[in-house]
């Protein structure tokens, strides 16, 4: 493994080992799912999602304090080398949570009763607040494994919902406040905000309902991807946005 913290271009072993399982793996694992294998999901699947939505105001408060901070929540692009062409105009914002199953203290303290709910959702992996810009755009891009299934729930949606939307496989959906917006991010998806508002929704990720032997191969994968540069390089650029993040909080007190 190469010592320099730069994007993925400086690991192509790790970017060869990837591709080379990747497509077995994502093979295996929708072989094995307990659940439908398409792009948009119903929540009825999730059982946890009715208990957390119910809530979702109480999240929207502490999403609201969290954003007046706006400048000092990362782009995920610097927060993450390996998102730097998903996120090339550093209008998506993310406040993390939990990335990979690493809580962040600090974070969780700033929205402890979010964090909290998040204790309850079982099989998590992510979860943080998506921030985007108004005039934001996220370029074509899939996840990095079919074993996750990705959650949105509306918290601050922009009025003018229809120009707001992210597109799954062709599929075009709109967020709303209070509501779930289930999806296969391993599907080709895009997202836009063309609007004058900013969106804001918070974003759990889990793993996908799987028997065995998918759960035991993505188990295995899942642990690898966490201890890859993909997930270790983002945990080593906390500890500069959290000083940021913290003098931010330190002036508004004053």
């Amino acid at each position: 493994m190469q010592e320099q913290e730069k994007g993925p271009e400086t690991r192509p072993w790790i970017i060869w080992v990837g591709s080379k399982l990747r497509s077995r793996i994502d093979q295996i694992s929708t072989a094995s799912s307990k659940i439908p294998v398409k792009p948009i999901l119903s929540e009825k699947h999730f059982d946890w999602t009715r208990h957390i939505a119910d809530h979702w105001e109480e999240v929207a408060a502490e999403a609201e304090a969290v954003v007046k901070h706006r400048d000092a929540i990362p782009p995920l692009r610097e927060l993450s080398p390996d998102h730097r062409n998903t996120g090339r105009d550093g209008k998506w914002r993310s406040f993390f949570l939990i990335g990979y199953g690493y809580k962040v203290p600090e974070n969780c303290g700033r929205a402890p009763k979010t964090a909290a709910l998040m204790e309850k959702v079982p099989d998590l992996n992510s979860a943080f607040f998506s921030i985007l810009d108004p005039g934001a755009t996220i370029p074509p891009h899939r996840g990095v494994t079919r074993g996750l299934i990705t959650c949105h729930l509306g918290v601050k949606v922009p009025k003018d919902t229809s120009n707001c939307w992210i597109e799954v496989e062709g599929q075009r959906a709109h967020w709303k406040n209070g509501e779930w917006l289930i999806f296969d991010d391993c599907f080709v998806h895009q997202v836009a905000n063309e609007t004058d508002e900013t969106r804001v929704i918070l974003l759990v990720q889990v793993k996908r309902p799987m028997r065995f032997p998918g759960k035991l191969v993505h188990d295995a994968w899942l642990w690898a991807i966490r201890k890859s540069p993909f997930v270790q390089d983002a945990r080593k650029n906390f500890d500069k946005w959290e000083e940021a993040f913290a003098i931010a909080e330190a002036n508004e007190e004053v």
